[in-house]
């Protein structure tokens, strides 16, 4: 029998480690990582203009991955795990 999308349902089944983070970041509102990316870019505008141009480089791409949790997160919500 097939499942959402045309993928049979025990092709999409999680495992446990991927339920349990899941279980958690569901729990966290969405914006959460929205302010985190905004955060490491404010830091890196501090970061930079003290004059730590590698540190403001390393904490500035930390942005890109706070977004794409939160997108991820945001389509556990929507779509659920299972």
């Amino acid at each position: 029998m097939n499942g959402r999308h045309g993928v049979p349902a025990h092709a999409r089944r999680e495992g446990p480690l991927a339920r349990a983070i899941e279980e958690q970041t569901s729990k966290l509102p969405s914006d959460v990582f929205l302010w985190a990316a905004g955060a490491s870019m404010a830091a890196s505008a501090t970061a930079k203009a003290m004059g730590s141009k590698n540190t403001a480089l390393f904490i500035g791409q930390w942005a890109a991955p706070f977004l794409i949790l939160g997108l991820y997160n945001k389509l556990v919500k929507l779509e659920g795990s299972e």
